[in-house]
């Protein structure tokens, strides 16, 4: 287990108080806000990681979800999964939608030149690791320490997706983002406790029309986990580009995999998600840039490509999980 192997071989070095640690992340990132500087977000990042790795698997008794809003819920056009704005989304909101329709959509989460920025950042971030001129702190693997090697799991990253750990600059815009519209806040009342990404399920991706697609729960690979995934859209998506294609419903269970008819071992055939998502059918919405689909790791969904689309999809996959239930097989790094 990543994290407890951490802590385990630590036996020389005197761990601080997390709450320490993070009024130090918030005094960087202030300056940081002011006057950016690489050595401070590179600083942060390895901040963030040993806050972490120190309240992963640490029992929380309080830790639970929060009580699902209903009464809040509107479905938008008719589009099966409840639309809002980003000043409307409260974790019981959150959790209603998820238990309701599987997913909530935050329209306009990020401002859309913001969101546009982002895609050229990550254009600049890829570029970066591919041997080309980059600017300090766009690109730099990011290393947990000699208890963790990470070598074989960056080899899966390809040159559509980068994780957003490996980019120190790219890291902090995307947190900082969610700061400044309230997701952070949102995240952390929904999870009922301190949050942190995992450096393998936070991904910067690019994702071409020809690009492969699997139906799949991540639960199937997660587990019994306390999870929400903030899917952030950075340019028009599920018409000119590829989307998503999503099941808009709760489901309870983790469906079959791997039965006739699908891509993958993992994936979920043709037929599998046609009967469970039953006369609603799949919904595939169009995403704006600094859209937000929020969904948990029961949601069933997919890669929405086509060749005939003309562009690319950017977009940011963050998953968030409660530290206390924290996958032991990622790297964390709390939020």
């Amino acid at each position: 287990m990543f994290f407890r192997r951490q802590r385990e071989s630590s036996t020389t070095v005197t761990l601080r108080d997390p709450e320490a640690i993070f009024a130090e992340i918030a005094e960087l990132s202030e300056r940081n806000r002011s006057d950016r500087d690489p050595a401070l977000e590179r600083k942060i990042l390895a901040l963030r990681h040993e806050a972490g790795a120190q309240l992963a698997g640490r029992a929380n008794s309080d830790a639970r979800f929060p009580e699902p809003a209903y009464d809040e819920l509107v479905s938008a056009n008719g589009s099966g999964i409840a639309e809002v704005r980003p000043e409307q989304v409260t974790p019981q909101l959150v959790r209603a939608a998820l238990l309701r329709d599987g997913a909530l959509l935050v329209r306009g989460a990020v401002d859309r030149d913001q969101a546009l920025g982002f895609a050229d950042e990550i254009e600049a971030a890829f570029a970066a690791r591919s041997g080309g001129n980059g600017a300090e702190g766009y690109y730099e693997e990011f290393d947990p320490g000699p208890q963790v090697d990470l070598t074989g799991e960056r080899g899966w990253v390809t040159e559509g997706g980068l994780w957003a750990a490996d980019s120190p600059k790219l890291m902090f815009d995307m947190l900082d983002a969610m700061r400044a519209c309230g997701l952070d806040r949102v995240i952390h009342g929904y999870l009922g406790e301190t949050p942190a990404i995992s450096i393998q399920k936070c991904t910067m991706r690019k994702v071409n029309p020809d690009s492969g697609a699997g139906w799949h729960q991540d639960g199937a690979f997660l587990g019994e986990v306390r999870a929400l995934n903030v899917w952030m859209s950075l340019s028009r998506c599920g018409d000119l580009a590829p989307g998503l294609d999503i099941v808009p419903k709760r489901l309870t269970e983790i469906v079959p995999t791997g039965t006739e008819g699908a891509i993958f071992d993992w994936s979920v055939a043709p037929d599998v998600v046609e009967r469970v998502a039953g006369p609603e059918g799949v919904l595939r919405p169009i995403f704006e840039p600094g859209d937000v689909l929020l969904f948990d790791e029961m949601n069933l969904h997919s890669t929405a490509a086509d060749p005939s689309m003309p562009n690319p999809r950017y977009a940011i996959e963050s998953w968030f999980f409660g530290l206390s239930g924290f996958p032991s097989e990622y790297v964390p790094i709390a939020c």
